[in-house]
């Protein structure tokens, strides 16, 4: 089971806002870098299921939070901290998101 959160225009700010700490993936289906991205992003919703949420946001379905939040590249990781944009990672660095999810903790 996937502990990820899908996020759209209609649920993303309940959903940020109500987590103490989440990461975000900003992406889209025709993006290469994102797609490689994913099974990472995958994987930190499993291992870190009740301590940090993660949620992924199509930003072709999602257009009003990738304009609110500056998406102009993706993929973007953004870490929050109770609503609060704290870190973000551009582009396919795995180890750069690790760290970003760490450092919710």
């Amino acid at each position: 089971m996937s502990n990820l959160l899908h996020l759209t225009d209609e649920n993303f700010n309940t959903e940020v806002n109500s987590k103490p700490a989440m990461i975000v993936d900003f992406w889209a289906t025709w993006c290469g870098p994102c797609r490689a991205l994913a099974p990472t992003i995958e994987a930190l919703a499993d291992e870190y299921a009740g301590k940090v949420a993660v949620g992924k946001c199509d930003v072709d379905q999602a257009n009003a939070a990738a304009s609110k939040w500056r998406i102009q590249s993706i993929p973007a990781v953004i870490a929050f901290r109770n609503g609060v944009e704290v870190g973000r990672v551009v582009g396919n660095y795995p180890a750069k998101v690790k760290e970003l999810i760490e450092s919710l903790l």
